[in-house]
């Protein structure tokens, strides 16, 4: 028991082992002198209430087998531990019985006696690690404290959609307030975990989330993963969880940022919440005393089923970009707000009287003369000014009704020689056709290598490098992978080994460094994204120098080929440093912003 979230995250995983579907947790000064959690379980029968405080006594597993774990507890170490360092009392009741409670202080205990209770179990802590001083020192504020426990509340509600979650703090004393609800979950798992991802993540993360569902020689992965136009300036929105249970898992966490390496720059982190199920054979869970962290039999399976799982997602959107990227183009444009003053509503114009000065404020507009020649009328006061003429017809020609039906619509023009503006069915799109374009080069350049193949360019003298007898090893275990990037690795006696082939893309390279570097990555995670990294960056720069430039005058047809060929390609969205390559206006929102509604 670290700090008040501990404590809470035991409970509240006690009250899901015991089946609850509605859980409340009362919370007073960060949880230093209270906490309180309150489920409506199967309880615990009376008779067994001092061998639930004693230590290493559980019910959950029958000591059979310690790989085979359905349960988050299996220890029998939580409540034995919350009485040594605070003043414990459990009340609960089984169906058919009647309600029972024990106490316990500074592992103290007293005797079981009857009480008042409907159902289930309610467990109340308080003056939390009174019996050990010292460790008082180290807790932060109740502020800090009370974060740290809702985002563990936060992390369990993702974890069990179907379950209702509440979150009070009474500090002040009374009722208090609710920091934090979840209501129960209906419907399919996908469903569930949507609704229950938008009430914890918020809608926009919702709304931006692409659906995964993945699955591998046992292990199955589900969940939604951010598109990555809706990225974070940090790895604050990252939830993976394993059986049901929220971990912090290196391995994992590595995974997920080689999904998205193609498509963020390196100061930008996807958000995602991952659900990865499988047998508990398959995944130790005991590696870790807060069982945060898990072990998997086949490390690099788990990696290449997140990898492969996320990638696949962020092929299947194509061209799709996340509703931020608007929002964001919108609060750009709207005018800065008006100084702080009473506005009598006698100063308000009405609505006739917005209608004649908007026609006043019109520019003066052609009007169409005989046989159809325009001819210009010079204003005479405000007779010059005067309504759009029925019969004047506009110069060019409007697009093709069946390219607006196209999700990016059809191009009506080119502004500063570098956006495309663009008119959907419900808006207009803006486009960067400079970013745009360099994407789709990218990515022809990506299927081509991997149809052919990475080139290698055979080096005259090879070049030996020594290694340590493990570091060799690794290095010789991955050979296969590195060579068909281009990179031959052979054993070469000893420790040491033979570079004799490099990546012909890269050109002259330092082949020592680069085998340090790969080595480093294979250490820290088991697989290596370094020579691919590399490789990708030389592509995404040849697309760079391939593309569209900034500044070319395009014919129509041209940029309708643009937006055609978006629309077709996966990963459009954002060109390869991770920036929007497109923004889409809503029409609602054009004319909100000149208050046309």
């Amino acid at each position: 028991m670290e700090r008040p979230a501990s404590a809470v995250k035991e409970l509240v995983e006690n009250a899901l082992d015991a089946g609850a579907r509605r859980i409340e947790i009362t919370l007073a000064e960060g949880g230093k002198s209270l906490i309180r959690v309150k489920d409506d379980g199967c309880g615990i029968p009376a008779e067994a209430l001092p061998l639930a405080l004693a230590r290493h006594a559980t019910s959950k597993i029958d000591g059979s087998d310690l790989l085979n774990i359905h349960t988050f507890g299996f220890r029998g170490e939580a409540l034995p531990s919350l009485g040594a360092v605070g003043r414990l009392r459990i009340t609960t009741r089984v169906a058919g019985a009647t309600a029972a409670e024990i106490a316990v202080s500074g592992s103290r205990m007293g005797e079981v006696r009857p009480a008042a209770l409907s159902g289930g179990t309610v467990v109340e802590l308080r003056d939390l690690f009174f019996a050990t001083p010292a460790r008082l020192k180290f807790l932060r504020t109740d502020r800090a404290e009370t974060q740290a426990v809702t985002d563990i509340v936060k992390r369990l509600a993702m974890a069990e959609p179907y379950v209702g979650f509440v979150l009070r703090d009474v500090s002040g004393g009374g009722e208090g307030r609710v920091t934090f609800r979840a209501d129960p979950e209906s419907g399919d798992m996908f469903d569930a975990l949507h609704g229950r991802l938008a009430a914890v993540l918020g809608r926009e993360f919702a709304e931006n989330a692409l659906r995964i569902d993945a699955e591998r020689e046992g292990l199955h992965m589900t969940g939604y993963a951010a598109l990555p136009t809706y990225s974070r300036g940090a790895a604050v929105a990252q939830f993976l969880f394993v059986n049901g249970r929220p971990v912090r898992d290196k391995l994992l966490t590595g995974a997920l940022r080689a999904a998205y390496m193609d498509v963020l720059s390196r100061d930008r982190h996807p958000a995602a919440a991952l659900f990865i199920d499988c047998d508990p054979m398959l995944v130790d869970v005991n590696v870790h005393p807060a069982k945060s962290e898990v072990r998997f039999r086949d490390p690099g399976l788990a990696r290449g089923l997140v990898v492969s799982g996320l990638r696949h997602a962020l092929a299947e959107a194509g061209h799709r970009a996340s509703t931020t990227v608007a929002g964001a183009t919108l609060g750009a444009m709207r005018p800065e707000p008006a100084p702080a003053g009473r506005v009598y509503q006698m100063d308000r114009p009405s609505g006739p009287a917005r209608a004649m000065a908007y026609l006043g404020q019109g520019p003066a507009c052609p009007d169409p003369g005989v046989g159809g020649v325009v001819q210009d009328r010079e204003p005479d006061g405000f007779d010059g000014f005067a309504a759009p003429s029925a019969r004047y017809e506009p110069a060019a020609p409007g697009p093709a009704p069946e390219l607006e039906g196209h999700p990016l619509g059809a191009a009506r023009a080119q502004v500063h020689e570098n956006y495309i503006v663009a008119q959907t069915e419900r808006g207009m799109v803006i486009v960067d056709q400079h970013a745009a374009h360099e994407r789709l080069v990218y990515e022809k350049l990506k299927a081509q290598t991997a149809a052919r193949g990475v080139p290698a360019q055979a080096l005259l003298i090879p070049e030996i490098v020594e290694l340590s007898a493990g570091d060799c090893a690794r290095l010789t275990e991955a050979a296969g992978e590195l060579g068909a990037l281009g990179l031959t690795v052979e054993p070469f006696g000893g420790s040491a080994v033979a570079v004799r082939e490099t990546p012909a893309i890269l050109g002259e390279v330092d082949a020592r460094a680069l085998i340090l570097d790969i080595l480093d990555e294979l250490t820290d995670g088991d697989d290596s994204t370094t020579l691919r990294a590399r490789i990708d960056a030389i592509l995404s720069r040849m697309a760079c120098h391939g593309s569209v430039r900034s500044g070319r005058r395009m014919r129509i047809e041209e940029m309708n080929a643009l937006l055609r060929e978006m629309e077709a390609t996966p990963m459009s969205g954002q060109c390869n440093h991770g920036r929007p390559t497109y923004v889409e206006l809503k029409l609602a929102d054009i004319e909100r912003l000149f208050g046309r509604t």
